[in-house]
């Protein structure tokens, strides 16, 4: 039976590498996210001080910024941005995702990707939900911090998002395309019903 433990827990480990091809980029995109959650839930039972409060709110939104920005897209989902300014002095935003291979299937987990994703899109939609809060409590002095939250990880939420769906100009064409197709299938499966 120790045999078969022993063997169990072999095969839980290789199974949890399977599912999570990168388990710390995983930890740490939603360790920060959610450390500032709670924090910010919690600061006022746990201290006097507003200041500590928010330059460590502020210090774990930070983090969370840089690490989904620089590390955790690129790992767990294959996309990045960032953003360069050109000789004169203008500002372009640039856009990239992994080019689809049959390596893909190795790189990115579906867990992980499901993990990024839920984790993009919940928290910046909790710090709205925070900001109204704020507003309409006439808390006022926190109202800085939550817009803080609103601004970091919808810059981040923004961006990913324009990864995935690509430029403007790509979403309208793949719109006018899917619509285009939709039509034709319509017309052409009419026609050969008739």
């Amino acid at each position: 039976t120790e045999d078969l433990a022993g063997l169990l827990v072999k095969y839980n480990a290789v199974y949890c590498v399977l599912i999570f091809r990168h388990p710390v980029a995983s930890f740490f995109h939603l360790f920060f996210r959610v450390s500032a959650v709670v924090v910010y839930l919690l600061c006022e039972l746990l201290s006097s001080s507003f200041i500590a409060c928010m330059v460590t709110i502020i210090l774990l939104l930070s983090c969370d910024f840089w690490a989904v920005k620089n590390v955790t897209g690129r790992l767990m989902v294959g996309l990045r941005w960032w953003n360069h300014i050109d000789e004169d002095g203008k500002s372009h935003w640039v856009f990239e995702s992994r080019k689809s291979t049959p390596q893909d299937n190795k790189t990115v987990s579906e867990a992980e990707s499901r993990i990024f994703w839920l984790g993009l899109i919940a928290c910046p939609i909790l710090w709205v939900i925070f900001a109204f809060s704020a507003l309409f409590s006439f808390r006022v002095k926190w109202l800085a911090v939550v817009i803080m939250g609103v601004v970091l990880q919808g810059a981040n939420l923004y961006g990913y998002i324009r990864c995935k769906v690509g430029s403007k100009k790509n979403l309208t064409s793949m719109a006018t395309s899917y619509l285009g197709k939709q039509f034709l299938k319509q017309n052409t499966g009419d026609a050969q019903t008739s």
